[in-house]
């Protein structure tokens, strides 16, 4: 039998939840401005081998949306150039082009497409760069954990220019190496006193700021409101902002729409109708309507394709 022939005929793998869900599934379905609000590591991906993919759930959930003609809006904490490069191209097979995308915790905003060359480019419609008073705010934070004497610190910063890409500087040279191995994805890496750090911080526009503090857990214990990982972008940006802002653009009304994430960045939840909670993160976001927890982005592709497959409801 036909590989493609078995796959129909297989029985539907259980959905926890969706017998809650028929009358949403209803609503979404006759709604022509409904839509898609993803997040995509944890949710929409998996890792294997060390590499993020859209796991086949996830494919079939995309085309199944597509088929019904409806967007799915990627809202990341990626920075554009890593979806064109990790992600875009297995996406776009799936779910077309263009790429609806909030990128950088809702700091830049725009689509990913294709020039005449065939080369993926993305095109910003809206960024909400830090202002130089919120960096310089950041440089002072960074100084004073060095005072302190914690120097495994990496900055990773993302100007407006997408081009750019992701930049990271350290404050010890001798890790140098170390850092340039362990992230790939960034087109530069520095490393120098604090003042290196400000002079590229204030010369153009950055649009996110994520400082990571490389030290064991004991150590940070000393340090009261220290968290290994923070994110900065400009007051009020958040990834639901940047879901509202794209929403709007494209004419999709987020009351009516389903969302999906897996960690506290993801704001987003609490402005979609659906909000789908993937794993086991205890969130508090809620959906404007209902709220549904799914174990894996597996369940979260099996979600969208039943969503958008109207003779499947009852099943």
């Amino acid at each position: 039998m036909p590989s493609l022939l078995r796959r129909a005929l297989a029985p539907r793998p259980a959905l926890p939840g969706w017998e809650t869900l028929h009358d949403f599934a209803d609503r979404w379905r006759a709604q022509p401005t409904a839509g898609v609000v993803t997040d995509l590591d944890g949710t929409a991906l998996q890792e294997r081998a060390g590499r993020s993919v859209v796991p086949r759930a996830i494919a079939d959930g995309l085309r199944a949306v597509h088929r019904a003609h409806r967007p799915v809006i990627i809202d990341t904490l990626r920075f554009p150039m890593s979806v064109m490069r990790e992600i875009a191209p297995d996406w776009l097979r799936h779910a077309g082009l263009p790429i609806p995308l909030v990128a950088m915790k809702g700091s830049q905003i725009g689509q990913i497409t294709a020039a005449a060359s065939g080369l993926l480019r993305f095109e910003e419609t809206a960024a909400y760069p830090l202002q130089p008073e919120e960096i310089v705010e950041v440089l002072d934070g960074v100084d004073g954990l060095l005072r302190d004497g914690v120097d495994e610190l990496r900055v990773f910063f993302y100007p407006r220019n997408w081009q750019v890409g992701e930049q990271i500087w350290t404050p010890r040279p001798a890790h140098l190496s170390e850092v340039l191995q362990k992230y790939p994805s960034a087109s530069r890496v520095i490393a120098g006193p604090l003042a290196t750090l400000r002079a590229q911080l204030l010369a153009t526009e950055i649009c996110m700021i994520f400082l990571l503090i490389d030290a064991p857990q004991d150590r940070l214990m000393a340090y009261q409101h220290t968290h290994r990982t923070s994110f900065f972008t400009h007051a009020g940006v958040d990834k639901r902002s940047g879901a509202e802002h794209l929403a709007a653009r494209l004419g999709v009304d987020l009351a009516c729409s389903v969302g999906a994430g897996d960690a506290p960045p993801d704001t987003f939840l609490s402005g979609v109708g659906l909000a789908v909670i993937v794993g086991n993160a205890e969130l508090d976001y809620k959906g404007l309507e209902q709220t549904l927890r799914l174990p894996d982005p597996a369940a979260f592709g099996a979600l969208l394709a039943r969503l958008s497959t109207p003779d499947a409801k009852r099943r």
